[in-house]
């Protein structure tokens, strides 16, 4: 075996970790579920998938007619192109591969798998070893596959420990309340308005930013629990059945927020029925350890529930309701009812959402004895969450209204309602529309495009294919404004950058991850 061979061998293989980044990057935005990512991968049309397959067979030929220095030259160019595109699909990306520990367990079963190859062809002088290892490096997503299946025991084995120390350390806190926020939309805003009230009151201790899987809470717990924590809140996501009763079995929650039921993630949930009965295992487990359950009855599907249940509504007419909401160039203000009083709410968020969503918080912390003078006090606090209808300086002197992060059918057309209050301003949309709503997707963003139409003078749709229910339903409304058709947020921003000025606002509308742009 030729030291050229060899070398090139090494290289193939560094190409191929190279490679990797993308599929590994995709498979962590896909939740680690094989059959998300594999969806994704049926839809990519990129020319790099041409050019790998004819790298690939470039390489097999040279490997197999021994052209030993041909090989080791074009295995270098093909190293140092993907080595530069790898850099440069991670600078460009929306939301970047986060190289947690098990991103990086991936990596090193990778190169055990790559150096396996390498070593024992060269030293067996199987060139059949090197072909295997080209296969890999130029199929990736084969190789991503082949490592998270032999991956999984040792995957499986850290999650466990990990769960048993985060249920041990909860254990142990006895004076601990935890609360759990769920819903199909609304719980992050909802957590993050909670902890401002009860830390009126409280030592408070929230799951960060969307950390709301199993691994998330663990992390959570064994990363920040300390012994003057008084109030654990607890954001709980799920895609499928079992979710949420598996986060439960976690946290041990005795009290528990449903914010919404809507059509979110249905490719894995496949019924609307399936994501009640998920959201509604959070209720399951309270009740049964004598807890108080809070359910937003302005959501029919939960109204339905909370019929049948021992519970505290909140919504336009429950227990705790809302009434007198008003607008204003410096956020809003309403009323807060319950059966003992009124709270006068004046805050800077912005929208009918954010309204249930402070109920909703104000109902837990009455719950907790928090004073409603503080409850008052701490509304006026009150930021937007990050990229959820926060409003912003932007280019220009221009407005923009960022609900870059919302990703549900009520709250866009609430955003796009929100924008259409701006008299005298010039309105532009900017969305490549929602996505996980399975064969509620059609229709939830004609409704969207709909909405935008009726809100703005400027609509910027992007996504060339996903576009289509957008344009169909501004069509719907005879709008008659400028509409945009484009490829990227880059190319969106300059199809409206000469309109962007002091009396422009900007609604930009979900801002998707790579996964799902084409």
């Amino acid at each position: 075996m030729s030291a050229c061979m060899i070398l090139s061998a090494v290289l193939i293989s560094l190409g191929g970790l190279c490679s990797l980044t993308r599929q590994a990057q995709m498979l962590q935005q896909n939740s680690y579920f094989p059959s998300r990512y594999l969806n994704w991968l049926k839809g990519e049309r990129s020319p790099k998938v041409f050019v790998s397959a004819f790298s690939l067979i470039l390489t097999v030929l040279l490997i197999l007619l021994k052209s030993d220095i041909l090989c080791l030259i074009f295995s270098a160019l093909s190293f140092l192109i993907r080595l530069y595109y790898a850099y440069l699909g991670q600078k460009k990306s929306i939301k970047k591969l986060v190289f947690t520990a098990r991103v990086k367990r991936q990596y090193v079963a990778a190169v055990l798998l790559f150096a396996l190859l390498t070593v024992l062809g060269a030293v067996l002088k199987l060139r059949a070893l090197f072909l295997a290892a080209a296969v890999l490096s130029y199929i990736p997503a084969l190789t991503i596959l082949l490592v998270r299946f032999f991956n999984s025991p040792a995957e499986n084995a850290v999650s466990r420990w990990y769960v048993n120390d985060a249920k041990r350390m909860l254990r142990e806190h006895s004076n601990l309340t935890v609360i759990g926020v769920t819903g199909s939309y609304g719980k992050t805003s909802t957590k993050y308005v909670l902890e401002t009230f009860l830390s009126q009151k409280y030592n408070v201790l929230i799951t960060p930013q969307s950390f709301n899987t199993p691994m998330g809470i663990v992390r959570t717990v064994r990363g920040s629990l300390r012994p003057e924590t008084q109030v654990f809140i607890a954001e709980m996501g799920a895609k499928k059945i079992g979710d949420i009763k598996e986060i439960c079995d976690i946290a041990n929650p005795q009290m528990g927020v449903i914010t919404s039921v809507g059509p979110q993630h249905l490719d894995t949930f496949h019924s609307i029925e399936n994501v009640v009965k998920t959201k509604f295992e959070l209720a399951d487990h309270v009740l049964r350890s004598g807890g108080t359950v809070f359910l937003n009855t302005d959501n029919e599907l939960i109204a339905e529930k909370a019929r049948l249940m021992s519970s505290v509504s909140y919504g336009k007419s429950g227990d705790v309701s809302y009434k007198n909401v008003r607008y204003s160039e410096n956020g809003m203000s309403f009323d807060i009812a319950y059966k003992n009083g009124e709270i006068h709410i004046v805050t800077k968020l912005l929208g009918l959402h954010n309204v249930i969503n402070i109920t909703a918080a104000a109902a837990v912390a009455l719950k907790l004895f928090v004073a409603p003078r503080d409850i008052a006090f701490a509304a006026t606090k009150l930021r937007p969450v990050e990229h959820r209808l926060q409003m912003k300086s932007f280019i220009g002197g221009s407005i923009m209204l960022d609900d870059a992060y919302n990703a549900n059918p009520v709250g866009s057309l609430e955003a796009c309602r929100v924008l259409s209050q701006f008299e005298g301003k010039k309105k532009i949309v900017i969305t490549p529309g929602l996505v996980e709503l399975g064969e509620k997707e059609y229709e939830c963003n004609f409704e969207l495009g709909r909405a935008a139409a009726k809100a703005a003078d400027i609509l910027v749709f992007v996504g060339k294919v996903r576009s289509k229910p957008l344009k169909e339903g501004a069509e719907k409304e005879e709008f008659s404004g400028e509409m945009h058709i484009v490829g990227s947020f880059k190319e969106a921003l300059s199809a409206v950058s000469g309109a962007l000025n002091r009396d422009t606002v900007v609604l930009v509308e979900n801002d998707l991850p790579d996964n799902y742009l084409k």
